[in-house]
């Protein structure tokens, strides 16, 4: 009855803004080392292999405890889960701003993700929740999508803009004023939802599922590691197998499941988390190429390179916050196909055209490779969570985010890699390669191998270097071209088979 009275005052835009502003420090930790990286790795002595960790923990870790968080949001309320969440991560950036190695920096970074892995699947659940009319549930969960496809975006800008002035720990150290605001709203404007006190959880499942998501993510980046030993690829492999034969053993045992493996049987649902986890891989990888390419070849600073990458950021949060008022118009469906055509068409048109084309035609592909990602995160938000029933709604809301935090996570791992791969390729067969070998590793070591030799040979190093560097930076952007392109034919083929269906089924 409390919980009635409570949603009933409660104004539900309200609560969408309060919400927002709670997922926005977490979308931008997702990208704000993108731009941070270079002097970060400098400044704590980080290797190649603890640069990709750096930034991957932070996704991967929360990927892994996402399923078990959102199932025990629905248990023991939204709130509840959102404030405690909250906490963690406030008291876990203040530390993460202070960090002094690599190690410690990565660790804490996991720490990160596990209050990120509370907040997020209850943030949803309550939009969902409060958002009784179904044409403002659709518009309200499109703008919650967009605003976290946003704040992923405007990671780069935010970590630009405060490296300007400060040292690299300040893009963490942001996060604790924001939060402890965030806290303060939450428990004044986010009504006390009702707790499914009965339902099942169970710790040893989640704990299984966490362990099986991470070994089989770690030994997925693996394959596109080529400093990372086969052993150590096996190992994750097979350790993420048991991990998972471990969990589906537990859960047959459960009264209900942990993982509800049924919703995937709903079309719309399925092609919402295809377009999160394709879009992301493909977006937040090309954001992670670009930006890096900004500072290691064409010398921006890292403020340069975030507002370089601005357009993607504005589009995006523009398209997402208009995109379930279109939707609504045009069909959810059809908002898939025309939100990755565009998304095809912008990432083409930049790797085959607008890429160091001059500022001008550059800016503007970016722009609509923004308006795609902006929108296309909105109708796959709505898809995933309206095709849930209340009841699962926190297991929905941690699906959807797995499905985001996976597909950034592999784009950065896997458009590294082919970067990197390229760049080793390319560097070993160039002409005087011997003058290079000090160099081989990566284009930061070039640039500080460049330093110690005369001014002629540290030309030519960086001349060669910056050529086969901007050959990986070339096929990882035609990886991520023909992903959004694959994604784009996937939706045609989607929306077909759903035509086809009964009403009652689609």
């Amino acid at each position: 009855m409390r919980a009635t009275f409570l949603l009933g005052q409660a104004n539900p835009w309200v609560v969408l803004a309060v919400l927002s502003l709670v997922v926005l420090p977490i979308g931008i930790d997702l990208t704000v080392l993108n731009v941070a990286l270079p002097r970060l790795t400098a400044e704590l002595g980080a290797s190649n292999a603890d640069k990709l960790w750096m930034i991957n923990a932070y996704s991967l870790v929360m990927a892994g405890l996402l399923p078990g968080f959102g199932t025990l949001s629905d248990k023991v309320g939204h709130r509840n889960m959102l404030l405690s969440g909250l906490g963690l991560f406030a008291m876990v950036s203040l530390a993460l701003a202070f960090a002094p190695s690599s190690g410690i920096f990565i660790a804490l970074r996991g720490a990160l993700a596990v209050g990120a892995a509370m907040i997020l699947p209850a943030s949803i659940s309550i939009v969902r929740l409060v958002f009784e009319e179904e044409r403002q549930r659709a518009t309200a969960i499109g703008i919650w999508g967009g605003v976290w496809s946003g704040s992923a975006m405007l990671g780069p800008i935010m970590g630009g803009l405060l490296l300007s002035r400060f040292w690299w720990g300040a893009v963490f150290l942001i996060n604790v004023p924001i939060v402890v605001f965030a806290i303060l709203l939450t428990w004044s404007k986010i009504p006390d939802l009702p707790a499914n006190k009965h339902k099942s959880w169970d710790l040893l499942a989640s704990l299984y599922l966490s362990a099986c998501l991470v070994g089989l993510l770690y030994a997925l980046k693996g394959m596109f590691r080529e400093d990372l030993p086969v052993s150590h690829v096996a190992a994750a492999l097979i350790a993420g197998l048991v991990f998972c034969r471990l969990f589906l053993r537990r859960q047959a045992l459960l009264p209900a499941p942990l993982l509800d493996f049924s919703l995937f049987w709903n079309i719309r649902f399925s092609a919402g988390v295809s377009i999160a986890v394709f879009s992301s891989f493909a977006l937040v990888g090309l954001q992670y190429s670009v930006s890096q390419e900004l500072q290691l070849v064409r010398g921006l600073s890292p403020l340069s390179a975030g507002f370089y990458l601005l357009p993607i950021a504005l589009a995006s949060v523009f398209s997402g916050l208009g995109a379930g008022r279109i939707m609504i118009g045009v069909g959810m469906e059809r908002m898939m196909v025309i939100t990755c055509a565009f998304g095809a068409l912008g990432t083409s048109l930049f790797r085959f055209g607008g890429h160091l084309s001059g500022s001008g035609m550059e800016l503007a592909v970016l722009a609509l490779i923004g308006l795609s990602a902006g929108g296309a995160m909105a109708v796959a938000s709505t898809a995933i969570m309206i095709s849930a029933p209340n009841d699962k709604a926190g297991m929905a809301g941690a699906i959807e985010a797995i499905a985001y935090e996976l597909g950034g996570t592999l784009g950065v791992a896997v458009m590294g890699s082919v970067m990197g791969h390229v760049y080793r390729s390319d560097l070993a067969v160039a002409p005087s390669s011997s003058l290079f070998q000090s160099a081989i590793s990566s284009m930061e070591g070039a640039i500080q191998a460049a330093g110690r030799l005369s001014p002629e040979a540290g030309r030519d190093l960086l001349a060669v270097a910056k050529a086969a560097y901007l050959g990986g930076v070339d096929a990882s952007l035609t990886l991520a071209a023909g992903i959004m392109t694959l994604l784009f034919v996937t939706m045609i083929v989607m929306v077909y088979c759903v035509s086809r269906l009964p009403s009652a089924h689609r």
